[in-house]
């Protein structure tokens, strides 16, 4: 496969200031991240709120800005200049996780799906309503003549979710990111959309960068997975490597975490390797070591992602089985 998008030690930090003066403290939200996203790949990026998934997404964008780091696509660096903008914008879109908040309620379903195609200058008037008809009906929102002079407020929460992942699909995107698509959804809704996406990727050959908590979606719809913890990467690799097969305790304790449907488990205590956080800086060192089961004092010194088979690294010196 090839590389389609490339990011290179990207960090981000936040200032946080207290209250009443107080001290303030930086938030390192992502530090040092690397990856790189292959044509029609699924790639996903998985961690608790607040492991830096989301604000990767907006830096890819450029929705806001890095403090170092390079995001590369189709081999050419991507700065802030306007034609680089434009250029990354129009291949990479966004579904966000809440379809009510993510389109505009005042606007008409059709007008929310052509906004894009007005932006780039895709098509004449005639033209863009036709490719409005046609990825309402990719995305089975039909009869499509009736569903572009509605309002959001018409349609259900599933819908609407349809409606952000055709205003996507509009200009023909090369990468989609998708934060948690499905989380504010019904379950047998999120198992639909999941389906549709997995077919849609599958049919024009799309790269997604799949954002979630939920690893048994992860392993459904994704090829690579990254788990990520306080804005670091501690395991990278093939999705059923890394499930299967975990070797960092942060993501055993993610996998322990996950209910099975079996009815035998209601009267069975859920075992999650994983401790009650102590009092130490979480940048010093290993970020994991003071919530981690197998600490020791080498953790102290933060370990490097390094390969324990083809395609598989993590970062921990524990050895697991």
């Amino acid at each position: 496969m090839s590389e389609l998008l490339k990011v290179e030690h990207l960090k981000k930090y936040f200032i946080k200031k207290g209250i009443f003066g107080s001290k303030t403290t930086t938030v390192k939200a992502v530090d040092d991240i690397t990856f790189s996203l292959y044509k029609g790949e699924v790639f996903v990026l998985a961690g608790e709120s607040g492991s830096g998934k989301s604000t990767i997404a907006k830096l890819i964008l450029k929705s806001i800005q890095p403090d170092s780091g390079k995001i590369i696509f189709e081999n050419q660096e991507i700065d802030n200049d306007e034609k680089n903008l434009k250029k990354i914008r129009m291949n990479c879109q966004m579904i966000h996780q809440d379809p009510y908040d993510s389109i505009n309620p005042r606007m008409k379903i059709g007008d929310i799906i052509a906004e894009p195609l007005e932006i780039h200058n895709l098509g004449n008037k005639d033209e863009r309503l036709q490719r409005v008809r046609e990825v309402l009906q990719e995305v089975k929102l039909e009869p499509s003549d009736e569903i572009i002079k509605k309002y959001p407020h018409m349609l259900s929460g599933g819908q609407r979710q349809r409606v952000v992942l055709a205003r996507a699909l509009s200009v023909k995107p090369k990468i989609i990111i998708a934060d948690e698509p499905v989380s504010m959804l019904d379950m047998s809704i999120r198992a639909e959309m999941l389906e549709l996406m997995h077919d849609l990727q599958k049919k024009y050959q799309i790269s997604f960068i799949y954002i979630t908590h939920d690893l048994a979606t992860a392993r459904y719809f994704g090829q690579r997975i990254a788990i990520l913890y306080l804005g670091k990467i501690v395991e990278i690799g093939p999705i059923n490597n890394v499930l299967l097969k975990p070797r960092h305790p942060y993501t055993q304790a993610l996998i322990d975490a996950i209910s099975e449907p079996d009815p035998s488990n209601l009267h069975k205590e859920k075992k999650i390797r994983i401790n009650e956080p102590i009092e130490i800086d979480v940048y010093q060192g290993c970020r994991f070591r003071s919530r981690c089961p197998y600490l020791m004092d080498k953790c102290k010194v933060e370990p490097k992602l390094e390969r324990i088979a083809d395609g598989h690294f993590c970062a921990c010196y524990a050895e697991l089985d």
